[in-house]
């Protein structure tokens, strides 16, 4: 059985559980980590049927790639930062007696020339042993986390993480593969984006590319423009020169078929600004459809707004208003050049792709391993 993503209050991930629920086995719970360019996340969960229960999870703005653009090297202040959140992690983990855990670095520490000194840091400190991962595997791990999204009428996807430091984008054809089977393909892409000969219908990585340029090093490289909307302008089409090297986005592509799905906090909170939610909801954002000219209002509301309006709108939040700009500018290049009028919001990315993947490969979900 494929794995689904419920309607309502059910969705995946589910809940975590409310205080007096029986305690887990920590023989069936795992843990994944993913520490980014601006935030430090984890989440803790055990197999349910073809999904996964979230157990216990953590977020925290770090902004660990503070400097990063100008100097090359990770700051000590945003190491030390990372550090707090990070003894945060090691207490859940030891609370949940998890020892099933996969737990990654990614862009910030890829480019940093000081990251072999900070993970040493971190594992004397913490006692964490992080890695950092290459692009594709941070590409790979966030279209599988997007698995349940997938409609079974798509014939070419794209999946768009933006993140941080970078900004992963992975073409898949799913031509070949029968309706009911392309959900399930898209999991078996755990194992690599060409994995060997297999009997099963096979989803085709046609190209993915990792864009050196997030919501954090974009801003960062427009620092100095100081009209609100020039800065905007400049930073959407400064992305899109760096898609050139993209193949289907020279291509021409059929607008039938094709689905866009955004995993990113910059898609969950223009998702959130478009309903109007004050207080965000994960059950009304994770697969969301937006047209683009629902996505171009939210964009011209911000730009309305500027910098200190940005700055008090619930919708948008205390930690993300800084970074929405270079996000949204981001956003809009994507649906600028593909052939497609809607995008499918994703409230998932890499936590959830490495649990799948742990799992997948443990044979402990529903129907796998994938």
């Amino acid at each position: 059985m494929a794995p689904r993503r419920p309607g309502g209050a059910g969705a995946f991930p589910e809940p975590v559980e409310p205080p007096g629920t029986p305690r887990p086995d920590p023989a069936s719970l795992y843990a994944a980590l993913d520490l980014g360019t601006n935030n430090c996340r984890m989440l803790i969960a055990q197999p349910k049927g073809a999904q996964f229960h979230v157990i216990d999870s953590f977020s925290k703005s770090v902004q660990l790639g503070h400097g990063l653009e100008a100097h090359g090297r990770l700051s000590r202040a945003s190491m030390s930062r990372t550090i707090q959140a990070l003894q945060i992690c090691r207490r859940k983990i030891d609370q949940h007696a998890v020892t099933r855990m996969r737990l990654v670095a990614t862009e910030a520490c890829r480019r940093a020339s000081n990251a072999a000194d900070f993970l040493r840091y971190v594992r004397r400190e913490t006692g964490l042993s992080l890695e950092i991962i290459a692009p594709e595997e941070e590409a790979r791990l966030a279209v599988v986390s997007c698995a349940p999204l997938v409609s079974t009428r798509t014939e070419q996807l794209l999946v768009v993480d933006i993140g941080g430091g970078s900004t992963e984008l992975v073409w898949i054809d799913l031509s070949a593969v029968p309706r009911p089977e392309r959900p399930r393909a898209i999991m078996r892409l755990h194992a690599g984006f060409h994995p060997p000969d297999s009997p099963f219908p096979a989803a085709k990585v046609v190209d993915w590319i990792s864009v050196p340029l997030g919501v954090a090093t974009l801003k960062d490289q427009f620092s100095d423009v100081e009209d609100d909307a020039a800065r905007f302008a400049l930073m959407s089409w400064h992305f899109e020169e760096n898609l050139a090297d993209f193949s289907p986005s020279s291509t021409s592509q059929p607008r039938d078929g094709f689905q866009i799905i955004g995993t990113s906090g910059t898609v969950t909170t223009v998702a959130a600004s478009h309903l109007g939610l004050k207080r965000y909801d994960r059950t009304k954002v994770d697969g969301l459809r937006m047209t683009t000219d629902q996505i171009d209002k939210v964009i011209r509301d911000y730009l309305n707004l500027g910098p200190e309006g940005r700055r008090v709108d619930p919708r948008i939040g205390r930690d993300r208003h800084s970074l929405i700009m270079s996000g949204a500018a981001i956003l809009q290049a994507l649906m600028r050049i593909w052939p497609t009028d809607r995008l499918s919001v994703a409230d998932r990315g890499l936590r959830e792709g490495l649990l799948y993947a742990q799992m997948s490969v443990d044979g402990v979900l529903e129907g796998g391993p994938f």
